[in-house]
């Protein structure tokens, strides 16, 4: 791919200029995990849900550079943490400098803008790999914007689109290039990833039918991923040795042929977590949360991805409210919420 004829950079008009995007939160329905090779990867299959729970990422053009340079970063909302926590919305300046890296590499002369980053949060810590949702989230909602910005509608009058606009299969790419679970917030809606791990996996929507409601039982001390695979070794250690059963998630297609009916039931039965054991004995206190929520008429439950989050499927949202009450009520002490599954992904505001 070649560069267009670049006009003559004092052209530039400095115009003001921002572009925004939303990404959902995404949740893990279903995970099978492997027994580590040799070379430490494991073979995974994931089954994730976009959420109603949304991140919105604005990038603002504060000045010209002739570098990719990021200004400053700002992130508010009712899930946001302190700064002290380490929170500065660095997988959004990764994504957005890998956007202004790519126009700046095919249109070489072009002036280049100076970028606020600003971060509305609105998804709390649901991990799956070890970086939290809302961050992965971010990453994706930045790609989006930054393509926005560049070369959106008004990017040539500001100066700007002097390159190729991504296509989405090469933001696919660079979001690959961001982290595990980037890809996966960039499709949105329900996706199937399969792969091994580290690396790419292979990601594929899965059609689902219907709204799923959610109770979502949180807790602010995190679980580390690899923590809990260490605790999976140890736990399957076990079962060679034969002191306990080889208990399994079994096979993917009927979670897919659950999604396929409007019917909660038909899932709920099936939510299923190859980690959650591994979670649960390092955080006994999920046992006791897990058991709450069937009490209190959840129709399905599971730890996602390595925890401590505990996933309750209901029949509805008022059911959700019910039943994430009723948890908090039981003893659990951290947050809870409510959420419904979303068909969206992460796309211009």
């Amino acid at each position: 791919m070649t560069a267009p004829d670049m006009p003559d950079p004092a052209e530039h008009t400095g115009l003001p200029r921002a572009a925004t995007a939303t990404a959902q939160g995404m949740l893990t329905l279903w995970s099978s995990v492997g027994d580590r090779h040799p070379d430490g990867g494991r073979d995974r299959v994931t089954v994730r849900q976009a959420l109603d729970l949304t991140e919105t990422v604005t990038v603002t053009v504060t000045g010209p550079s002739d570098v990719p340079e990021i200004t400053g970063v700002d992130v508010t909302g009712k899930h946001s943490r302190p700064a002290s926590d380490g929170d500065k919305g660095l997988a959004a300046v990764a994504a957005v400098t890998a956007v202004v890296e790519r126009y700046h590499r095919l249109a070489p002369q072009a002036v280049l803008p100076q970028i606020h980053i600003d971060i509305v949060r609105g998804i709390p810590d649901i991990s799956d790999t070890g970086d939290t949702d809302a961050e992965s989230a971010d990453a994706a909602a930045a790609l989006v914007a930054t393509r926005e910005l560049l070369h959106g509608d008004g990017a040539a009058d500001a100066g700007y689109s002097l390159a190729p606009r991504p296509t989405d299969a090469e933001l696919q790419d660079l979001a690959v290039s961001l982290g595990p679970d980037v890809p996966a917030h960039l499709l949105g809606g329900t996706v199937m990833a399969t792969g091994t791990t580290p690396g790419a996996a292979d990601l594929v929507p899965v059609m689902s039918r219907g709204t799923r409601h959610w109770a979502l039982a949180l807790d602010p001390r995190p679980l580390p991923y690899q923590e809990v695979l260490d605790r999976l070794d140890v736990q399957r250690d076990a079962v060679a040795r034969g002191e306990r059963p080889d208990v399994r998630v079994g096979d993917v297609t009927a979670v897919q042929r659950a999604l396929l009916t409007d019917n909660p039931t038909e899932l709920a039965d099936l939510l299923a977590n190859d980690l959650q054991s591994a979670a649960v004995s390092l955080r006994p206190e999920l046992r006791r949360t897990l058991t709450a929520a069937r009490e209190a008429g959840a129709l399905g439950t599971v730890v996602a991805g390595p925890g401590p989050t505990v996933a309750m499927l209901c029949s509805d949202r008022e059911h959700a409210v019910e039943v994430a009450t009723a948890v908090s009520v039981a003893g659990h002490t951290g947050p809870t919420l409510v959420a419904a599954s979303s068909s969206h992904g992460t796309r211009p505001a």
